[in-house]
């Protein structure tokens, strides 16, 4: 849930919210003038919930300007300097390694560091995707697709955003790390949010970033398994339990550990079954 950094009486709302996250923004939605005033404002927020003065349910992100511009190194030498640092970093912009690792050198031996998320957002943030996801302090991805679309030259639409969302989600995946996708801009258009949303799913972000709180039940509903999918990975769990690791059959398919790790994780993540139960062969996945 992204909410304005100069926008001081919906920072609590916004980690309330529900959200996973509440994110409070110093770069795109902060007009130039505002900046330093944003900065002042989020960082005596970060104090207050540093002292638990304001906590909250929802970890609490800050998204900087780029590392690369002044304000971007304004908001990470004052997060420095004061030493209230939020749960979690997004780093906007991100087109290299480098792009991360200054903000690690920034953050330097901070006695609570925050988890570091690159904002992937333009075509040579995709083209370098190797490089980034290498940065050792690295511990998520987002997808921004105004900024990506704005550089291509295309539009924001499911087709032609499909590749760069695509690829993001996969080679995050082969770093073992998660991937949430971009906003959808339209408020009135719960049908369009909750398609993006279930695409999004289905290419394997494990989460979409929300703009209002009336995005959050669609957002949240389309990436809960359906009861016939939790059914059948509970089917499948039984199934593997049974033949003590050895591949079986479910409903007339064949299942092996892939599909049994699969099945394990969706049940974890439902809450029916530890995440840490695996069956026998389940490293092979």
């Amino acid at each position: 849930m992204v909410t304005p950094g100069i926008s001081p009486d919906r920072f609590a709302t916004a980690a309330g919210s529900g959200a996973d996250v509440a994110l409070l923004d110093l770069e795109d939605s902060v007009p130039e003038p505002q900046k330093d005033e944003a900065r002042r404002l989020v960082l005596r927020f970060l104090r207050l919930h540093d002292q638990g003065e304001a906590t909250f349910p929802a970890t609490v992100g800050v998204r900087v300007n780029a590392p690369g511009t002044l304000h971007g190194l304004k908001d990470l030498a004052e997060l420095a300097e004061h030493g209230h640092w939020p749960d979690l970093l997004l780093v906007p912009k991100a087109e290299s390694a480098r792009d991360i690792g200054l903000v690690d050198q920034i953050r330097g031996d901070a006695s609570t560091p925050s988890q570091v998320w690159a904002l992937i957002e333009s075509p040579r943030g995709i083209q370098n995707l190797t490089d980034i996801l290498r940065a050792p302090c690295l511990t998520g991805v987002v997808f921004g697709a105004a900024d990506y679309a704005a550089e291509a030259g295309c539009k924001i639409t499911s087709r032609a955003m499909w590749y760069p969302r695509a690829i993001l989600a996969a080679m995050a995946a082969t770093s073992g790390l998660p991937a949430v996708d971009s906003p959808y801009f339209s408020l009135h258009d719960p049908d369009g949010l909750r398609r993006e949303a279930e695409e999004a799913a289905e290419l394997g972000f494990v989460g979409k970033v929300a703009i209002h709180p009336a995005q959050l039940p669609v957002i949240q509903d389309a990436f809960r398994p359906s009861r016939s999918e939790l059914e059948f990975a509970r089917a499948v769990v039984e199934a593997a339990d049974a033949a003590d690791g050895t591949i079986t059959t479910v409903g007339g398919a064949m299942v092996g550990p892939p599909i049994v790790a699969a099945a394990r994780s969706l049940t974890a993540r439902a809450g029916h079954e530890p995440a840490s139960r695996r069956t026998k062969g389940s490293d092979h996945e």
